[in-house]
């Protein structure tokens, strides 16, 4: 794992998430972070997620890469960055691919 993800990680168990949460959300985060804004850093994503509106983990995460998202006109699809990316209510991802 990348020194990011390592910090992005620790900022997620401070928060209350479980180790497994926590780095599964700190590898797509940082896979966020190469693919769309490689100047993200540990300090502007605990910053962030302090705004989140929601206090369950998964829900704060999502919110986290979607406000991320937004902020990034190359990133149209945050789905694969979120915890919840893909679900039965989303649109297929292969459709189109």
């Amino acid at each position: 794992m990348s020194e990011f993800a390592d910090d992005v990680q620790a900022v997620f168990e401070s928060t209350g998430a479980d180790e497994a949460t926590a780095a599964t959300a700190a590898e797509k985060l940082a896979a966020f972070r190469e693919e769309y804004d490689e100047e993200l850093t540990a300090d502007a994503v605990e910053q962030q997620f302090a705004d989140a509106p929601d206090e369950a983990f998964v829900h704060a995460y999502d919110w986290l890469v979607g406000h991320l998202a937004a902020a990034n006109d190359d990133c149209t699809d945050s789905r694969e960055y979120r915890l919840e990316g893909f679900d039965s209510f989303a649109a297929d991802p292969e459709v189109g691919a």
